[in-house]
């Protein structure tokens, strides 16, 4: 297993967003409880999140990514998915 981290930038309005948001953090918390999301959040300015996966590579954390309502529906774009090499906690 690897981590992986992925940074979502929203591109609609903050209003669709909201609309998706509760679909979208119910999906997170299925991967959390399945042990393939170690955490999640928005970034403090509001334009995107960050999502750190525990999963066999990358390929399955951007399967997971589009699988996400948040993708389904539009409202955002993957900005990058890259394998993180965790030193410390983890």
């Amino acid at each position: 297993m690897t981590h992986v981290v992925a940074e979502i930038r929203y591109t609609a309005t903050p209003e669709q967003v909201a609309a998706v948001r509760p679909e979208h953090r119910e999906y997170l918390r299925g991967l959390h409880a399945g042990g393939s999301l170690v955490m999640s959040g928005p970034w403090a300015d509001g334009t995107g999140a960050c999502l750190v996966y525990r999963v066999e590579d990358e390929r399955e954390a951007r399967a997971l990514l589009e699988a996400d309502p948040f993708s389904r529906e539009g409202v955002v774009e993957v900005v990058s998915v890259r394998a993180w090499s965790v030193v410390v906690g983890g």
